[in-house]
């Protein structure tokens, strides 16, 4: 039973059911974070689409090769989402609460590399808010 239970929880984790993306671990204050690193265009694009679940301290970082407005949309995404747009130095630039299967765009206040998506309401019910520092972050 206990091999059962096992084999269950590795394939509800974020690495078995993505795809297949490296995962590193972020941390907002005092809170870790298990987040894909979606880092090429291809990756960038399906993003958390087509999933029915996350766990509740997973995320995916997407991660770009130069900082502008990057902006995101919820198409084809079944789980309602936050995500915080983070400036180089980790600080969250801003936050923006994301509804499932929607297209409106969301966007960051100011050119940022890197977008951090969690489940709805993630940071608001940690108290991690704009200007709050995320640490973990990969080098470019």
């Amino acid at each position: 039973m206990k091999q059962l239970l096992t084999l269950l929880f590795a394939t509800l984790s974020l690495g078995a059911y993505g795809q297949g993306l490296p995962v590193i671990q972020l941390q907002a204050g005092l809170y870790k974070i298990q987040a894909e690193v979606a880092s090429t265009p291809k990756a960038r694009e399906i993003g958390l689409m087509y999933r029915n679940f996350m766990p509740s301290d997973d995320g995916m970082l997407f991660v770009f090769e130069s900082r502008a407005g990057h902006c995101f949309w919820m198409s084809n995404t079944k789980i309602p989402l936050s995500i915080a747009f983070i400036a180089d130095d980790g600080k969250i630039v801003n936050i923006e609460e994301m509804q499932a299967e929607t297209t409106n765009n969301h966007c960051p206040k100011a050119a940022v590399r890197y977008a951090l998506e969690m489940n709805k309401q993630w940071f608001s019910e940690r108290v991690i808010v704009p200007g709050s520092v995320i640490t973990g972050l990969p080098k470019r």
